[in-house]
């Protein structure tokens, strides 16, 4: 079995696997369960636990992943000039918005006519690596401080509304446009604070410069975590800032709960953001010494990321085709004009959550040897640059 490159951090591999395949549990659910058409997974008055945690699990993914492709461009910019890094982000960036408009928004909707361009998670990637191309030129402090700042203080714009602009709502409103009677804009991941969560991993790419020590590296990783998870709690229970959404209190203390775990997604609050970082901080501090076949199992799919991503859409696209075929909704009723769950034509389509567990463990297990053999194809391809953008 060929081995990894050595300049590769296995722990960084192993969460972009982890958060890659807990992702796919999500579209899965999209696509599969019969309440995802019905009511929202994280509302206390009508989900339950196990439906909660199916969607609440799913939140660490793009947050996770952006970070740490900020700290793989760091990584990526030890080998190059700073002008040849920022050349690289650039024309990758650009190369993922132009995949997101084409082969990820069809993925989406299997519409030939595209009557929902979306701006989802491929666009954040490539606009904040659009972004980092130019932040790469100054030094890492004003980097870091722009990070903060943007994390920290986005939240200050939510009584901004500008309805109707698209412009403010690419920069920080999640927002559909309509078009005509049939086709719409949607934004649903606006560019602030993506691109900052993106340059806040450059950032902690530091951290694995060789002549950072592991004691110290693990120690502040987890350092930092704590803080972050500490600051979550703390703002969050205040309930004044971070968040548009403040936490409600219902009759139950599992109401609750849910409701303070569940801060805005669209775009990322401070709190969301807190929430999912210091976890995955703390995570990434005491797993570098993890071996085995279970880590080489997620790391592999850390590993070839992209190619995983799009392959596992279309995947879950087609199953969701044969089962509304099976259950008497036809295939073309995932032929869709809207997003799955808003569907018309799929009103009272839907299975029960083991089938969305099981669709979701069958997509990995089909996955899992077609993305081995990339990855070994990449390791022992390394002069092929068009590798590098996939």
């Amino acid at each position: 079995m060929t081995a990894p490159a050595k300049n590769r951090i296995e722990s960084i591999d192993l969460l972009k696997g982890l958060v890659m395949v807990v992702m796919a549990l999500d579209h899965c659910r999209d696509y599969v369960h019969s309440g995802a058409r019905i009511f929202d997974p994280t509302d206390p008055l009508h989900t339950t636990w196990a439906i909660y945690f199916t969607r609440w699990i799913t939140h660490f993914c793009a947050p996770v992943f952006s970070f740490l492709a900020g700290t793989s461009a760091f990584m990526v910019g030890r080998r190059k000039t700073v002008g040849e890094l920022s050349g690289f982000l650039f024309k990758r960036g650009l190369w993922l918005v132009f995949i997101e408009f084409t082969v990820i928004n069809f993925a989406w909707f299997f519409d030939p006519l595209f009557h929902n361009p979306s701006l989802v998670t491929i666009w954040s990637l490539g606009i904040s690596m659009i972004v980092l191309a130019g932040l790469v030129y100054l030094p890492r402090n004003i980097i870091l401080a722009f990070s903060l700042i943007l994390i920290f203080g986005h939240n200050l714009f939510d009584g901004v509304r500008l309805d109707g602009n698209v412009l403010w709502a690419i920069l920080h409103r999640f927002e559909v446009f309509p078009l005509s009677d049939t086709y719409s804009f949607n934004v649903f991941y606006p560019v602030v604070p993506w691109v900052a969560v993106m340059s806040l991993g450059y950032c902690f790419g530091s951290f694995y410069d060789s002549p950072f020590d592991t004691s110290k590296r693990k120690r502040m990783l987890n350092i930092i975590g704590l803080i972050t998870i500490a600051l979550f709690i703390l703002i969050r229970y205040i309930n004044i800032y971070g968040d548009p959404t403040p936490w409600t209190h219902y009759a139950s203390f599992g109401q609750i709960l849910m409701s303070f775990l569940n801060p805005n997604k669209y775009p990322p609050s401070l709190l969301y953001l807190l929430m999912t970082l210091g976890p995955a901080m703390i995570f990434l501090a005491n797993s570098e010494n993890l071996r085995g076949r279970v880590v080489n199992f997620f790391s592999t799919f850390g590993r070839v990321p992209f190619f995983y991503y799009i392959l596992h859409i279309y995947l879950i696209h087609f199953i969701a085709m044969m089962l509304a075929q099976y259950s008497g909704f036809g295939w073309r009723s995932m032929i869709n004009t809207q997003w799955v769950t808003e569907s018309p034509a799929l009103k009272g389509y839907g299975f029960s959550l083991s089938m969305v567990y099981l669709v979701w463990i069958s997509i990995i297990a089909a996955l899992y040897p077609l993305c081995k053999k990339f990855d070994r194809y990449k390791i022992g391809h390394k002069e092929k640059w068009w590798l590098s953008y996939l």
